[in-house]
């Protein structure tokens, strides 16, 4: 899993020159279908970090009123909901060539 505490991605919308996202694939789908894998696979593991890390607070109770506010299981929360999206981490690979991609028909 990539540092995302000092990821250069941005966290709001940015404008990208196309010809350098699709420069090294020369298909600009290409290029987004690879950055779209990518990022589902950010997501899944930023999803299992959050769930491991929250599941360090959990506390059960038989009932159901019962609810624990924990200041560091809200700080955590607050950690990953000011991270940048899944799919700006993932462009940000690929502009930083950090993407392993192959095309399994172009080596068959």
């Amino acid at each position: 899993m990539q540092d995302l505490k000092n990821t250069k991605a941005p966290v709001s919308t940015t404008t990208l020159n196309r010809n350098e996202f699709d420069e090294k694939t020369g298909n600009i789908y290409e290029a987004i279908s690879i950055a779209a894998k990518r990022a589902i696979q950010i997501n899944s593991e930023i999803k299992k970090e959050l769930l491991e890390k929250l599941e360090e607070f959990a506390t059960y109770s038989d009932s159901l009123e019962e609810v624990f506010e924990n200041k560091e299981q809200i700080e955590v929360s607050k950690f990953y909901e000011k991270l940048p999206k899944p799919h700006a981490l993932a462009v940000q690979e690929w502009l930083e060539d950090k993407i392993y991609y192959r095309n399994t028909e172009k080596d068959a």
